[in-house]
Formats: structure tokens, sequence, C-alpha cells
């Protein structure tokens, strides 16, 4: 599975399938693309490969942790667990 942000693919450190969506521990250049494009451009998150291939993400959750920042992303229109 890798991440695709607007046309661009963006490296995961870590990317973990979850009820709903998946989990990522995103750094650097990877991170301001999602925030960006969660924030700003308005750009489409989706997945490619697995079951939500092609699927549009959106942002649940950011959790930040020292250097390490944890990304939930959900199905469109799937409901957060927590």
């Amino acid at each position: 599975m890798e991440l695709i942000v607007g046309n661009k693919r963006i490296a995961a450190q870590t990317l973990r399938r979850i009820p709903g969506g998946v989990e990522a521990q995103l750094a650097g250049e990877a991170l301001t693309r999602l925030l960006d494009a969660t924030f700003r451009s308005g750009a489409s998150i989706e997945l490619l490969g697995g079951d939500l291939d092609h699927h549009a993400l959106d942002v649940a959750d950011i959790r930040m942790a020292g250097a390490s920042t944890t990304v939930t992303l959900l199905s469109a229109g799937a409901r957060a667990l927590h």
C-alpha cells in the first residue's frame, strides 16, 4: 500500500491497515504534503493498493509525540472509532 497526495506518492515510515482506513507514521516532506493537502490545497488523499485501492481518505486524527507523527486516515464517509 502507498499513500497518494494529489498526484504525488508519499513515503510513510510505517503504514498499518485499521478498520475503516489506515494509520501512517509520517515525517519531513511526507508529513508536510499531507498537512498541506488537509488544511490548504484540498488535494485528494488516496491509498494505492489493498482493499482500499483508489479510495479517498480523510484525516481523522493527528498524534505527535517527539519526532513521531501518527496520522489516522479513514475512508471518506467512515466514522472515527475513538
